[in-house]
């Protein structure tokens, strides 16, 4: 959970207004998450973590009270590894983890790719310029 004053404007200063032992595996996460997709912006969405790609959110991730969280930003991608998730508490468009025991880094890559995927075939095709 969040603490201390105002708003993060940047993922350093919410990690930073979190747990040490929550801040150690969000940190690990963002990582995972930047080395599936490196050309990925880092940006707050909905007050929390996000990584854009192309214009649009790809995942998120936060910090509650008890356990930390990762947002696909689809419902479909938390279905589509459900097997892989086995043993981690999920619901329609959410992954939690205890601090503890961190998201494997494969997975999460895994996952990210995945996203990356839905939203490309998500974009309408290029016009042509004929």
């Amino acid at each position: 959970m969040i603490r201390g004053k105002g708003k993060p404007a940047t993922h350093d200063q919410y990690l930073a207004a979190v747990p040490e032992n929550q801040r150690a595996a969000l940190e690990k996460l963002r990582q995972a998450i930047r080395s599936a997709v490196p050309k990925a912006e880092e940006c707050l969405s909905y007050q929390l973590p996000a990584f854009r790609l192309g214009g649009k959110v790809l995942v998120l991730y936060g910090a509650a009270a008890k356990h930390c969280s990762f947002f696909p930003g689809s419902g479909t991608a938390v279905k589509a590894h459900a097997g892989d998730l086995a043993g981690f508490s999920t619901s329609k468009g959410t992954i939690r983890f205890d601090p503890a025991r961190p998201l494997p880094a494969a997975l999460v890559r895994k996952i990210v790719k995945y996203r990356i995927a839905e939203n490309a075939a998500q974009q309408p095709p290029a016009a042509s310029g004929r």
